[in-house]
């Protein structure tokens, strides 16, 4: 009788032991559905050579898609710099990081750190604080300074480099 009681419950803790290990592959392969389909390509919708992707249902014409990876450089201190307003002087800080594609460009800002540096500080200093509190203002001059390091980098380098100047961070008092 001791030995049916032992045999029962080595086969309850076999039984036990297989619902466990099934429980878990269907947990793991739900998961692995689950990441498939939420986090699955979100590629933009690919046009045509010489035509604009579209994205999203209202249509947006957009640039032609960006081949490959979006790299961050940051710039190792914050810029900060007095500009003039029309009642009185503003002092401003701005962190900046620079997108870009593909290593070779990513290597090339930074060695050029300095160079871009200067050349957004050059940029900025020619800002108005009038214009600065507006986000129209900070979006003209996030497009110069833009403009300014892409042609500093096509004299440089002969490749424009930056894709995208980012304000991480941007206070004003």
């Amino acid at each position: 009788m001791a030995e049916e009681e032992l045999k029962m419950e080595e086969g309850s803790k076999k039984i036990k032991l297989i619902i466990i290990i099934v429980a878990v592959v269907v947990l793991i392969a739900g998961g692995g559905a689950a990441y498939y389909f939420l986090m699955g390509d979100d590629a933009p919708i690919m046009a045509s050579e010489g035509e604009p992707a579209v994205q999203g249902e209202e249509g947006v014409a957009s640039a032609l898609v960006k081949t490959g990876t979006a790299l961050y450089v940051a710039m190792p201190r914050p810029f900060v710099f007095n500009v003039p307003g029309s009642n009185r002087d503003r002092l401003v800080e701005i962190k900046v990081q620079l997108m870009m594609r593909g290593s070779d460009n990513e290597e090339q800002a930074k060695m050029h750190i300095p160079l871009i540096e200067g050349t957004l500080l050059k940029t900025f200093s020619t800002a108005n604080a009038d214009d600065l509190v507006t986000e129209a203002g900070k979006i003209a001059i996030r497009d110069s300074a833009l403009k300014e390091v892409q042609k500093t980098m096509l004299d440089v380098s002969g490749n424009q480099t930056v894709e995208e100047v980012l304000f991480i961070g941007f206070v004003m008092q």
